[in-house]
């Protein structure tokens, strides 16, 4: 298991790493989606519960930038910060409701030498973010610039 600042080298197939929770408040929802994502659902509690969701949701971003927060602040530490190259999928199953408390569970799927900068390596990784019942809420392929110990 990774716990400090680790490179290339320290990651292999078949990790596993926990975040820490974080419980979601109304608030926060609402804050959030008035600045990035201004919709009856993700904005007004009343207004939410005439709405295929039946009361308020948080956006999906907003779980995107949780999920975020709790990898950075979690056990997965990659040596100079987490440079990503991009999203091969995201997916929110799922709807976050306030009340909900989510934590990230990251898989390692590929660890390979970049071939363009052989200081560098190419990470993939599949988090998943689950909620207090153990639901899936989001699910994210992605692969991460690392350094290497070279």
């Amino acid at each position: 298991m990774v716990t400090k600042e680790s490179y290339l080298e320290d990651f292999h197939v078949g990790d596993r790493l926990r975040s820490a929770d974080h419980e979601v408040s109304e608030a926060e929802i609402i804050e959030y989606a008035k600045r990035h994502d201004p919709q009856p659902f993700h904005t007004d509690p009343v207004a939410a519960k005439q709405t295929a969701f039946g009361g308020l949701v948080a956006s999906g971003w907003f779980t995107a930038a949780v999920t975020m927060k709790l990898m950075a602040q979690s056990e997965f530490r990659v040596a100079g910060g987490m440079i990503g190259l991009g999203v091969e999928e995201l997916r929110w199953p799922r709807p976050v409701r306030p009340g909900d408390t989510l934590h990230v569970e990251t898989e390692v799927l590929e660890v390979r030498p970049s071939r363009s900068h052989p200081d560098h390596g190419i990470l993939r990784v599949r988090n998943a973010t689950v909620n207090q019942t153990g639901e899936t809420v989001q699910t994210m392929v992605t692969a991460l610039y690392v350094p290497r110990r070279t």
